[in-house]
């Protein structure tokens, strides 16, 4: 790996202790950071070099997956520097450039710069064009640009920060971040496939009924009152997570495949996806929002009763919808995704059902068979398991049986481990390319207008249940069920 500038605008933020941090130190532990690397850390406020290395090393204890290690320790805070930084004020950008270029020197690393903008959206513009008029993004090695969600607000405002990314980055060089992308069991599962005949077997689209995808958590909208009231679920998590998850599931790859490929392939799938119509969201969308009631027995106010929230929001904290894909392997196969905050379990996992092939049998026909299901839970536990039926010889029925692996999620290198260090390597296989973004957004935006129209009831759910009734009908007008 080359050695490089590690440039973290919004240091001092939640993401940079929670996660940056600890993902930089476990790269270190294992041995995956260059042999020479400069940290510079961006905040509003000043602070010394010193404070500043104890802050991360407060983050690392509080947060890293793995206990803090005195061997080296000192080593790994030594490479980062601290640096009070105004972004509208030119004087700061000039003043960064001597401080990147003195460290350069300093240890000998090439001009070889990678950006992380956990910052506002608003604030990119000013970033970028700035970085590029003062020559720090003018580099004579390569340079990279990290970019946290959300990626606009709608397709014109995604549009609009892709423009201006793209007056000082070139698409190569644009890394648009999505941790979902980043979980171990999402970046393995065509492989895992690959791997394991039997599972291609199963997902032989003869045999699904019907896929779904799950993204469920039970905290609430916690101290993002601010941003959610104004994104909603469908903002926050479906244009680019699920979408996200919805790609990844319908890639059908063979062997090894470049990342331009898997690229052209992703955006094709998007492609495919049947249009919503705006007067016609009601059929295939169901939104929703949390009242009070109780997670794990613990009682937990409503949306509207939360902190920051007005208490007249129509804001959706629930979003369910029945998809299809329009190309030959999909085709005429329901994929359902679902999303929602004060849910009753925290669990992200994609569900294939097989066919029911009772229906289609003179022998079995009285009994009650369930479906068999091939599960690949995500979070917070990696696992995959496979329902299927197996007969009692005393009562000479079929009763449901699991068979069931899952990993120790403390074991697994953690989603922005993996994704920084491919952003280091240069590998974009795992980052979200502009089309996709583009592409999702239209897809969605005339569910947004549908929205903002009043076009489409918010349902409410108590916290600690599934969701609406809304969705379960959702399914059941297929005759299937969540699972």
């Amino acid at each position: 790996m080359q050695d490089m500038t590690f440039i973290l605008f919004g240091a001092t933020g939640d993401l940079a202790q929670r996660k940056l941090f600890p993902a930089l130190y476990n790269l270190f532990l294992d041995g995956k950071m260059p042999d020479s690397i400069s940290i510079v850390g961006l905040g509003r406020y000043y602070c010394s070099n010193e404070f500043f290395q104890s802050k991360v090393e407060k983050a690392l204890r509080l947060y890293s997956r793995r206990a803090v290690q005195t061997f080296g320790l000192q080593d790994f805070l030594t490479k980062f520097r601290y640096f009070a930084f105004d972004v509208t004020d030119h004087e700061s950008y000039l003043n960064l450039f001597e401080l990147i270029e003195n460290r350069e020197n300093e240890l000998d690393i090439p001009e070889n710069r990678l950006f992380y903008l956990s910052v506002a959206p608003k604030l990119v513009d000013v970033i970028t064009s700035n970085l590029y008029a003062n020559g720090i993004s003018q580099t004579l090695g390569w340079k990279r640009i990290i970019v946290e969600k959300p990626f606009g607000s709608d397709l014109k405002s995604a549009q609009q920060l892709n423009d201006t990314l793209s007056k000082a980055f070139n698409e190569k060089e644009i890394y648009r971040i999505d941790h979902y992308l980043g979980k171990p069991m999402v970046q393995s599962f065509e492989t895992l496939v690959l791997a394991n005949p039997a599972l291609a077997a199963l997902l032989d689209h003869k045999q699904i009924s019907n896929v779904q995808i799950t993204a469920s958590e039970t905290v609430g909208v916690e101290t993002r009152a601010d941003y959610y009231d104004q994104a909603g679920a469908l903002r926050d998590m479906v244009q680019n997570h699920l979408f996200q998850l919805v790609m990844m599931t319908a890639l059908h790859l063979p062997g090894e495949v470049t990342t331009k490929e898997n690229e052209i392939k992703k955006m094709e799938i998007i492609e495919s996806l049947r249009p919503i119509l705006k007067d016609k969201v009601y059929l295939d969308v169901v939104r929703g929002q949390y009242e009070s009631g109780a997670i794990l027995d613990t009682p937990v106010a409503g949306y509207k009763e939360e902190p920051g929230v007005n208490d007249s929001s129509m804001n959706d904290t629930y979003f369910a919808a029945r998809l299809y894909i329009d190309n030959p392997s999909w085709n005429g196969i329901p994929i359902y995704i679902r999303t929602g905050k004060r849910m009753d379990k925290k669990s992200t996992r994609i569900v294939f059902e097989l066919k029911n092939k009772v229906e289609e049998s003179n022998v079995l026909q009285t009994e009650e068979i369930t479906p068999n299901l091939l599960t690949f839970e995500i979070s917070p536990n990696e696992s995959i398991s496979l329902r299927v039926n197996m007969k009692n010889p005393s009562s000479n029925r079929f009763y449901p049986v699991y068979m069931n692996h899952s990993t120790n999620s403390k074991d697994q290198p953690e989603a922005y481990e993996l994704l920084l260090f491919d952003a280091m390597h240069g590998n974009k296989s795992f980052f979200a390319h502009w089309k996709e973004v583009e592409l999702s957004w239209k897809w969605i935006q005339p569910i947004l207008e549908a929205f903002q129209e009043d076009m489409l009831p918010l349902y409410p759910y108590p916290a600690g249940s599934t969701g609406p009734e809304a969705a379960n009908q959702l399914l059941q007008s297929n005759q299937f069920n969540w699972w």
